[in-house]
């Protein structure tokens, strides 16, 4: 731990105590009922404002081998690997005018990565691609995604401005049927459903939302028709038509973060509407220096990516590769723990009287070591105390930029720093000490009502012309709900039937009853901050799987009914190692709006990325596909 924390004094238990009222002030019954679908009245909020027409053309009927459902970079980088396996009969459908998925819905003012380029960016070594900076912004990302297009010819596979409406298992043909809103009738032996888990706004369902006689939209939905144009081919476009204008935002997550030091530089008046607000610590972006990229061996970004995640949960490693807000907060918590380690010589005590105790026999060598560690080294206690002071040390930098004492007061994130995510910006905090900039803290509340002319919080009525939703994604909803269509499988059963009581995969991508059916996502699977990275071996496993069945002859893949129910339970006991920490958090999407563990099996993989993609390469590398039945 560096001295700048760990000379931070601190209360823990006054600390706990604040934590525990800020979480409990944001706790909600309806937790994700809360949000209002984009559907009805409110349906103007996806449409796609980023296409110069709308796209005519004939109804299609083919049959391939794949069909992806997904433009963004789970789809690409399934075609990519499938590609390179040799496998190039398939189709990407996506419902946008073209590749990036959520970058090509997230184009606001401001829009970056937070993710360091060189490790969020996949498949660089292959495509020569130089990111500008060390974090990219949207244009950019955008621009990255037609290069991987490109060099996969997949423009002429995809059917772009198409939503699919259903995909259907027929059992006789041994071919799912995948139909579109335009009428399209594609008949696939195999399906991959790359959705991605940030592709449907949500809106929060404000008494009054549909009254509001100005102008609304998404974020994800920039309108810069009515905001002024998207120039410069940067995310510094011009917002040249708000000088006149009062624009309210509502959010504080990430996307606010972002977009806000640019609204308040454009508009007559902003006001900010605040529940919960960010962790924002600094960004210190740099520029690429090309020769750097150029000097680097083959493999260094799976090096670099690796090393990062590593990090992340807490592995050692040797040199820390990317040294950034994220790599320096998972330092700080983990590094205190490394003297407090019991030394080889207990290690082996524990391991020697580990055949008298029952837990030995109920989890197995390993984990009941682990256990024995983290109780000797308290390392729940340990890592609260890192916390505690990392977060003091953001909470202190909102009282260092921000002027207005009431101001800086209401900034500062009382959770613990990984309860959301984190965000790394250097203007948002100063943009509130513009004179047309108000935050508007709701204190957990979330705003009252939206007049015809306004939004009402705490008996006072804001007037505005624009009111802009920053409220991110729809996460933790029905599966068919976030796709947009329903998956029926074998039998007629529909996916969110089968769910019902919870998810059932197997390593996350597979489930039972829906032959031929691959999901891309973090559910049951592993989940990283470069999300690009999990699905990158995501798109590995898939391009084995279906390599291997071909080499066999197989046509049908299935998982077996004890693998899954084994995953499923493996899930369910690692979630248990986490559920403590989701407890305590502030309401989240990351915590299912403060609901945890009502179904512990729609987890990711608690163990960690590194560990499931291990544990993944080594099935790979068995050559046998346990766990899936195949059959001609």
């Amino acid at each position: 731990m560096n001295a700048s924390t760990q000379s931070i004094h601190i209360d823990p238990e006054a600390l706990g105590r604040k934590y525990q009222e800020e979480r409990d002030k944001r706790l909600r019954a309806d937790g994700n009922d809360q949000y209002q679908e984009v559907t009805g009245e409110f349906a103007y909020f996806v449409e796609d404002p980023y296409i110069d027409s709308e796209l005519k053309r004939d109804a299609i009927e083919d049959e391939v081998e794949v069909v992806i459902i997904g433009g963004g970079f789970g789809g690409m980088l399934a075609a990519a690997r499938l590609h390179d396996a040799g496998i190039t009969d398939f189709r990407i459908i996506e419902k946008g005018g073209d590749f990036g998925g959520t970058w090509y819905w997230n184009r606001y003012p401001g829009a970056s990565c937070d993710i360091e380029s060189y490790v969020y960016f996949p498949l660089l070594e292959k495509t020569g691609f130089v990111p500008k900076q060390k974090y990219t912004n949207a244009p950019e990302t955008l621009e990255y995604c037609h290069v991987i297009a490109k060099t996969y010819g997949l423009h002429e596979r995809a059917l772009m401005q198409t939503m699919v409406t259903s995909t259907d298992w027929d059992e006789e043909t041994g071919r799912w049927v995948v139909s579109t809103d335009r009428q399209d009738r594609l008949q696939a032996r195999y399906v991959v459903h790359s959705n991605g888990p940030l592709n449907r706004p949500k809106l929060p369902a404000i008494r009054g939302i549909n009254q509001f006689k100005g102008h609304t939209f998404h974020t994800s939905r920039w309108d810069y028709a009515y905001t002024g144009a998207y120039t410069g081919g940067d995310s510094n476009g011009g917002l040249d038509r708000l000088h006149d204008k009062r624009v309210a935002v509502i959010g504080t997550g990430a996307t606010s973060v972002q977009c806000v030091p640019h609204l308040g530089a454009a508009a007559k008046q902003l006001y900010v509407f605040q529940r919960t607000p960010s962790s924002v610590d600094v960004r210190n972006n740099q520029p690429t220096d090309p020769s750097w990229i150029g000097s680097q061996p083959a493999g260094w970004q799976d090096e670099r990516r690796r090393n990062f995640e590593s990090i992340m949960t807490g592995a050692r490693v040797k040199e820390d590769l990317v040294s950034d807000g994220w790599t320096e907060a998972f330092r700080l918590l983990f590094g205190s723990l490394r003297d407090k380690a019991p030394s080889k010589a207990r290690m082996a005590l524990w391991a020697a009287t580990a055949p008298f105790s029952p837990k030995l026999y109920q989890v197995g060598l390993k984990s009941y070591l682990t256990s024995k560690a983290t109780d000797y080294m308290n390392l729940a206690r340990e890592m609260e105390l890192a916390d505690y002071r990392k977060m003091e040390q953001v909470r202190a930098r909102a009282d260092s930029v921000v002027e207005d004492p009431e101001t800086a007061e209401a900034l500062k994130p009382y959770y613990r720093q990984f309860c959301k995510r984190p965000c790394f910006h250097d203007e948002y905090l100063p943009t509130f000490n513009r004179p047309n900039v108000t935050l508007v803290n709701t204190d957990g509340r979330g705003v009252d009502e939206i007049t015809e002319g306004g939004i009402v919080f705490d008996g006072q009525e804001y007037p505005v012309d624009c009111i802009i939703f920053a409220t991110g994604f729809e996460v933790g909803t029905d599966y068919s709900r976030r796709a947009g269509y329903q998956i029926h499988g074998v039998d007629g059963v529909s996916v969110s039937q089968k769910w019902t009581d919870g998810l059932a995969t197997f390593h996350g991508m597979h489930s039972r009853g829906f032959p031929n059916s691959f999901f891309f996502g973090p559910a049951q699977s592993g989940f990283t901050a470069t999300y690009t990275y999990s699905l990158d071996e995501q798109s590995v496993h898939l391009a084995h799987i279906l390599s291997t069945a071909k080499a066999k002859g197989a046509t049908r893949i299935e998982a077996s009914e004890a693998a899954e129910k084994q995953w499923v339970q493996t899930i369910i006991d690692k979630a248990r190692l986490t559920a403590e920490f989701q407890e305590k958090c502030t309401p989240g999407y990351y915590n299912n709006e403060g609901k945890v563990n009502t179904k512990p099996q729609n987890n990711t993989y608690g163990g960690g990325p590194i560990e499931f993609f291990d544990l993944m390469a080594k099935w790979r590398a068995s050559g046998d596909l346990k766990g899936l039945e195949l059959r001609e």
